[in-house]
């Protein structure tokens, strides 16, 4: 008999263990840039994304970023953050559909550079229509790729705003 499926908000609340931190091997410590590896819960990537401001867009970096220092590690995991991020996204619409009125603004973690998000619910342009609503300028690349202009100048560095 197959399991039932996982809903998103029950992906976001499996903390699979995690937080932790792990050592790193000598190949694996000169690929990602350091010794230790932090890697964060769904739960975690929610609250990091949660503190972006209106007005304002963080990356899956400066996520990373965070992680690493809450946790005392060099790096966080490029992976994990990406896929909790997009679990995050899709557990926050499900919410809104269940009626909840406060949700996480998603749509303010942006990828490097400002490059929006395609598998983010609604896709790029979903994500687009909500950060104009809140007066952030977006264009379109030459490809086609949706974009945050101005990125440098209201980028929100998580990091820096966290407490530990």
């Amino acid at each position: 008999m197959a399991s039932k499926k996982k809903s998103w908000i029950e992906k976001l609340n499996d903390s699979k263990d995690l937080p932790k931190v792990v050592k790193l091997t000598e190949d694996q410590a000169e690929k990602f840039g350091g010794k230790t590896l932090a890697i964060a819960s769904p739960m975690e990537v929610y609250d990091l994304m949660n503190s972006v401001p209106k007005g304002k867009v963080t990356t899956i970096n400066n996520l990373r970023e965070a992680n690493a220092l809450k946790h005392h590690a060099d790096k966080g995991c490029p992976i994990t953050t990406g896929i909790f991020a997009w679990i995050a996204a899709n557990a926050a619409e499900e919410m809104s559909k269940e009626g909840r009125k406060k949700t996480l603004a998603w749509w303010r973690t942006v990828k490097l550079g400002g490059e929006l998000n395609p598998k983010y619910p609604g896709g790029a342009e979903e994500q687009a229509k909500r950060l104009q609503a809140e007066g952030i300028k977006i264009f379109r690349t030459k490809t086609g790729k949706w974009k945050v202009q101005d990125m440098d100048k209201i980028v929100y560095k998580v990091a820096e705003a966290i407490e530990l």
